[in-house]
């Protein structure tokens, strides 16, 4: 049984690339062989992220390579300038790709050519505008303090 199953699956396979072929669709049409893509199935930590976060969320960042389409946003060509050099921007959050490669969410504004405002960036493609403030960590200080001073348990 599983044997007529594997050999089912393999001739669906082979249908479906005779209609593509028939189509007169292959991939050297649709991705450019000269676009450089990360292979990030078999990576494993990323060399080029630091071990805590680098920048913290709502910080300013300042673009310092430009950022064209990997294939990963699919409503514009694999190539396309997605973000300028020097574009500057806020991190919005702070995620991981396929658990071993960190992108920062940046909201970029204000760029008339580039084609979405938010782009995933990697830690080495940007440089921090201003120093990182962490807010909550701030407020929660300062509440600690408050207490402290006004609720003492004398």
């Amino acid at each position: 049984m599983v044997v007529h199953l594997v050999e089912h699956q393999l001739l669906v396979l082979l249908l479906q690339e005779d209609l593509v072929a028939a189509s007169g669709l292959d991939h050297k049409s649709i991705v450019d062989v000269d676009t450089f893509l990360h292979d990030s199935v078999t990576a494993t930590r990323s060399g080029k992220d630091e071990d805590a976060t680098k920048f913290g969320i709502g910080q300013k960042v300042k673009l310092i390579k430009e950022i064209v389409n990997d294939g990963t946003y699919p409503h514009a060509a694999i190539g396309t300038l997605m973000m300028p050099e020097g574009a500057i921007g806020y991190i919005k959050s702070v995620g991981e790709f396929l658990q071993v490669i960190r992108v920062y969410e940046v909201h970029f504004l204000g760029v008339d050519i580039a084609p979405v405002e938010v782009v995933g960036c990697r830690e080495h493609e940007l440089e921090a505008m201003e120093d990182f403030r962490d807010e909550i960590a701030e407020e929660i200080e300062f509440m600690r303090k408050h207490r402290e001073k006004y609720y003492s348990k004398d």
